[in-house]
């Protein structure tokens, strides 16, 4: 069939809204008439090609959208169903059957390859293949994916609105709720406050942490972070950020969120965590230098690395939404809608911090 769908040829260039052809589903494949997708950091680093996924391809990996047909072996989604795409995994290795399709032995492939599961095309233009991204490529008007992406979700909030519960806001508060667990009374900082850390915020307010030190260097966006649930904010161009937070929690936090991939947010984040204190990496981040001894051995610190919030979509997307419709949850406060073909402007607007979360209505 064919489709309208943001398309890239090369690296660093705009999004071009072109017309492609779709395959149907195959076996255990679904076709989603795409409502709304979100605008994420890692759809940018793929245009850049600091993540290399061949191009020309079609990016988007937070769709939400309505099911208008399955494929063969599709039991458990039916069409009219809405629906939430998140990330891909195999479902056969020990991490996707161990509850940890995150870090699925696939994950790479799956999700950056370019191609379907079965190793296949969906996406084609002009008779050439065009890359499929996180198994979904949601800058369109449908997309096919695996039923492992699909998450059934209620019919009476938004659908809209419920892209990026799929990848960002499933990061960030999955991995207070899920990885980090914090008990109630327990200190955390987040490091960022963009879509991933407003969300850790907003999980380590339902987790019951009684300090929650939000960092960031944009005053409105800590202003957004203490209205979300922030007890206290720093900004790390004006405060020195390691004495502030062990001033603010006598001595340090018990955990840490770190979304930036700065490498000077990194050691802040590790240097204000008190003893025995947990750090959570989930920004893309380079090489950082640690004095093993004196930031980490010594006081017997943790840094662990966390992808898509340690979640399982199919369970953890729902219990979201609830949180959502029960007032404890407004992720609502953090996107912004754009026409489709707004799409060059939803990037630059996202870049530039005017909106934390951009989301394209597509149809």
């Amino acid at each position: 069939m064919e489709i309208k769908a943001a398309v890239i040829h090369s690296k660093d260039e705009d999004f071009q809204i072109e017309t492609l052809n779709l395959d149907a589903p195959k076996t255990n494949e679904v076709l989603v008439r795409i409502v709304g997708a979100g605008v994420c950091h890692t759809d940018a680093v793929v245009r850049e090609q600091m993540i290399p996924v061949p191009l020309p391809a079609v990016l988007g990996h937070e769709g939400s959208g309505i099911v208008e047909k399955v494929g063969p072996g599709v039991t458990n989604i039916e069409p009219g169903d809405h629906v939430v795409l998140s990330f891909s995994s195999c479902g056969q290795c020990e991490n996707c059957l161990s509850g940890h399709p995150s870090t699925c032995v696939h994950m790479n492939e799956l999700n950056f390859g370019g191609f379907a599961s079965d190793n296949s095309h969906r996406l084609h233009q002009g008779g050439k293949e065009v890359s499929t991204f996180f198994g979904q490529s949601s800058f369109a008007t449908y997309a096919v994916t695996h039923e492992r992406n699909v998450v059934k979700v209620d019919k009476d909030v938004d659908l809209a609105l419920l892209g990026p519960l799929g990848c960002g806001i499933q990061t960030g508060s999955g991995t207070v709720l899920n990885k980090l667990m914090p008990r109630p009374g327990d200190s955390i900082a987040i490091y960022g406050c963009g879509a991933v850390g407003l969300s850790a915020v907003m999980a380590a307010k339902i987790a019951g942490c009684s300090t929650i030190v939000a960092v960031d260097v944009h005053d409105s966006r800590l202003e957004l972070a203490k209205e979300l649930g922030a007890t206290h904010v720093l900004n790390g161009k004006t405060v020195d950020v390691i004495s502030e937070i062990k001033k603010i929690t006598n001595g340090g936090t018990h955990y840490a969120v770190e979304t930036t991939g700065v490498t000077p947010v990194v050691l802040q984040s590790v240097r204000a965590l008190r003893a025995l204190g947990t750090v959570a990496i989930v920004g893309a981040t380079g090489e950082v230098t640690f004095n093993v001894q004196l930031d980490i051995m010594g006081e017997g610190k943790s840094v662990v690395g966390v992808v898509e919030g340690d979640a399982v979509p199919q369970l953890f997307i729902p219990k979201l939404i609830r949180y959502y419709k029960e007032g404890k949850f407004p992720f609502d406060r953090l996107v912004g809608f754009y026409d489709f073909e707004q799409i060059n402007q939803a990037f630059e607007d996202s870049k530039n911090g005017l909106v934390v979360k951009p989301i394209l209505r597509i149809s």
